[in-house]
C-alpha cells in the first residue's frame, strides 16, 4: 500500500509518499481503508520529533481518519467489512490502510462525509472533553474562544453554541473573523489590537466572560484571563502563538478564577469510560442535526505538504484534511 512514512525525525518537506507492506490486524483489530486522513499542530510535531513523546521509527503520521472496514478479527463483533467508521489511533493515518483496536473505531454519522469525519475525533473530543465536563459551560454563559478559525476553535463555537452559551471569537485576521461568525460565533474581535479587551467588554456590555477555551497562547492569554468574572475558567488547549505563557497567580485569586488544562491525548488514558461516552454521544450528536459537522479544508493525498503548509502558516480554515481514498485506483 502506499503511504507516507517517517524513516528519522525531520521536516515535513523531506517525506514522500512510498509502498510499504499491508499492515496485519491482531485479536480484537480492524483493518479501515482509509478515505481521508485529519491534521493538527501534533502531526507536525511528531514527524520532526518534537512532540513530547517520541512515536518509534519508522512510522506513518496522522491521527485521526476515516475510510471503510475492509477486514475484522475473529474478536470483534461491534463492526463488519463494509462498515463506514471513523477513529482516533496513536499513528498510521496518512496511508490506504490502518490496522486499529475496535476501541479506537466508531460507526460514521449517516450524514457527514469522510473528510468531514476525519475531522470529528481531537477537534470535537477536545471540545466536548473542555466545555462540558471540565468548564461545566451553562446555557446564558459567554464563552470566548482564542485561535476560533481553527480546527479546534470551530469545534469550540459549534459546542458552545449547542451549550447554550454565547460564543464569541477570536482570531487575526479579517477573513478568521468573517469565517468564525459563519460557523456560529455572535461576535469576533481582533486580538492582534491594544486595545481589545475594552472591545470585548463593548459587546458583553460590560459582563465578564465565563469560559475561555484557548488554543492559542502566547502573549494574548494573561490578557485574556483578565476578563474572566468571579469562578471563570480558562481552558489550555494548545499554543499556536508558539510560546508558553506565564500567569500571575493572584490574578486567579482575586477572581476565585480556574486553569484548566485539556489534552486530548491523555483522555483516553486516564478517563477511559469518558472517552468512551464522548465518542458515542458524538456520534448521536452529529447524527441527530444537535451537533453542526465541521468546516474543512482538503488536500488530495499527493499534496499532503501543501495541508501541511496551510497549518503551519496558521492560514487554515477549520480542519484541514487529506482525502487519501481520492486517488484509489
Amino acid at each position: 500500500m502506499r503511504a507516507v512514512l517517517v524513516e528519522q525525525f525531520s521536516p515535513v518537506e523531506a517525506l514522500r509518499i512510498v509502498d510499504i507492506p499491508d499492515p496485519e490486524i491482531g485479536s480484537g483489530q480492524l483493518l479501515v481503508e482509509v478515505k481521508a486522513a485529519g491534521l493538527g499542530f501534533v502531526d507536525r510535531l511528531k514527524i520532526g520529533g518534537l512532540y513530547q513523546t517520541k512515536d518509534s521509527l519508522p512510522f506513518v503520521p496522522g491521527m485521526e481518519f476515516a475510510g471503510i472496514v475492509s477486514r475484522v478479527s475473529d474478536a470483534v463483533s461491534r463492526f463488519k467489512v463494509g462498515d463506514r467508521v471513523f477513529g482516533l489511533a496513536r499513528r498510521g493515518a496518512l496511508a490506504e490502510e490502518i490496522a486499529v483496536i475496535a476501541d479506537e473505531v466508531s460507526l460514521m454519522p449517516s450524514r457527514i462525509s469522510f473528510a468531514q469525519a476525519a475531522a470529528i475525533p481531537v477537534n470535537y473530543l477536545t471540545a466536548i472533553y473542555g466545555l462540558k465536563e471540565r468548564a461545566n459551560l451553562s446555557a446564558g454563559e459567554r464563552l470566548l474562544v482564542l485561535g476560533a478559525a481553527g480546527g479546534t476553535g470551530t469545534a469550540a463555537i459549534k459546542v458552545g453554541r449547542m451549550l447554550g452559551a454565547t460564543v464569541i471569537a477570536a482570531a487575526s485576521t479579517k477573513e478568521k473573523r468573517a469565517f468564525a461568525i459563519a460557523e456560529g460565533a455572535v461576535a469576533a474581535i481582533d486580538t492582534t489590537r491594544d486595545a481589545w479587551r475594552d472591545e470585548l467588554k463593548s459587546l458583553t456590555g460590560g459582563q465578564a466572560i465565563d469560559v475561555i477555551f484557548d488554543t492559542v497562547g502566547g502573549d494574548v492569554s494573561p490578557v485574556a484571563f483578565r476578563t474572566l468574572g468571579w469562578r471563570g475558567r480558562h481552558l489550555v488547549v494548545g499554543f499556536a502563538a508558539g510560546t508558553i505563557p506565564k500567569l500571575p497567580f493572584n490574578i486567579a485569586l482575586l477572581k476565585g478564577a480556574s486553569l484548566v488544562g485539556v489534552d486530548s491525548a491523555q483522555i483516553q488514558k486516564h478517563e477511559p469510560g469518558t472517552y468512551a461516552r464522548i465518542m458515542d454521544d458524538m456520534h448521536g450528536l452529529l447524527e441527530s442535526g444537535t451537533l453542526d459537522p465541521p468546516p474543512t479544508q482538503t488536500f488530495a493525498f499527493e499534496a499532503f505538504k501543501d495541508a501541511f503548509a496551510r497549518i503551519e502558516s496558521r492560514r487554515a480554515l477549520g480542519k484541514v484534511v487529506v482525502e487519501v481514498g481520492a486517488f484509489e485506483s
